[in-house]
């Protein structure tokens, strides 16, 4: 069995979506080599049962699908009830829908939507009541960078992060006086499998966009990607933090896109403010 890390500055107590592959499973992982215990879930248990064979007792392997409400609700009651208490709840479960606004079907956008929102506002509405009976914790989840700019062709799994985003902040303050802290985490490019096929569904292709989703694929193939076990880190500085971020970047990228987008949004506005004004009619 793997020796544990009994370093008395972590000691702290996770549940995590999505463990299998992915962030969800270095930080998994990473969690448990420090000497924390997780709660890891998957939808297969078999893809998460090694974990229990490398880290014994300070691992409980659960399964769970977040678009099942009930089930949500049973496993991170039973996560708490096995380790007494919660101090981290990680929503990471996610996947990508990939195709143009024209291409994809409302029901698979919507099943998207059931994982990358619903999913996670489920173990976030079972947790709450946990969290504050044991007088705090902290919500974690993992947004984007593409929460904040848009790419084409993955235009609906932008959305979902922009959604989910805005759930996150808005908990944040709802939760602040019961000693709750949230984080949205966002990474961005990193070389996980979020590019595999059990992480991206496609959507039936037009021919009219081939050419236009020919030339994004090579942009995307030329993109250099972090390495997501330097990650790990930046996480245990969040949640050992008194008073972690609200948001979080992961990678070098980030700012300077963000940084872009915002200041050609504000100029726009700026530049239409004229107009703007003049649509809040006279208030006197």
């Amino acid at each position: 069995m793997t020796q544990q890390n009994n370093n008395p500055g972590t000691n702290k107590v996770w549940f995590i979506t999505g463990s299998s592959r992915g962030f969800g499973r270095v930080w998994t992982e990473a969690a448990l080599k420090r000497g924390d215990k997780v709660a890891a879930t998957a939808r297969q248990l078999t893809s998460i049962a090694d974990l229990k064979e490398k880290y014994g007792e300070h691992v409980l392997t659960l399964e769970l699908d977040v678009t099942n409400a009930g089930q949500v609700k049973t496993v991170v009651e039973q996560a708490h009830a096995h380790f007494g208490r919660l101090d981290i709840v990680l929503n990471n479960a996610g996947y990508s829908l990939v195709g143009t606004i024209e291409e994809a079907n409302a029901d698979e956008i919507r099943a998207m939507y059931e994982t990358n929102v619903l999913g996670p506002v489920a173990v976030i509405q079972a947790a709450l009541p946990l969290l504050r009976k044991q007088g705090g914790g902290h919500i974690l989840g993992t947004s984007s960078n593409l929460g904040h700019v848009v790419l084409p062709v993955i235009g609906y799994y932008c959305s979902s992060k922009w959604a989910f985003e805005a759930i996150h902040e808005s908990l944040a303050a709802e939760v602040e006086a019961f000693g709750i802290k949230v984080t949205i985490i966002e990474p961005g490019a990193y070389a996980t499998e979020f590019g595999s096929p059990e992480s991206l569904k496609f959507a039936a292709g037009l021919d009219i966009y081939q050419d236009f989703k020919t030339q994004f694929f090579n942009s995307l193939s030329e993109m250099e990607r972090g390495d997501p076990n330097a990650t790990s880190e930046a996480i245990f500085k969040v949640v050992d933090a008194e008073n972690p971020p609200l948001r979080i970047n992961l990678g070098s990228h980030n700012l300077p896109w963000t940084r872009t987008a915002y200041a050609e949004r504000l100029a726009s506005w700026e530049e239409w403010d004229q107009v703007s004004a003049a649509a809040q009619g006279n208030t006197k």
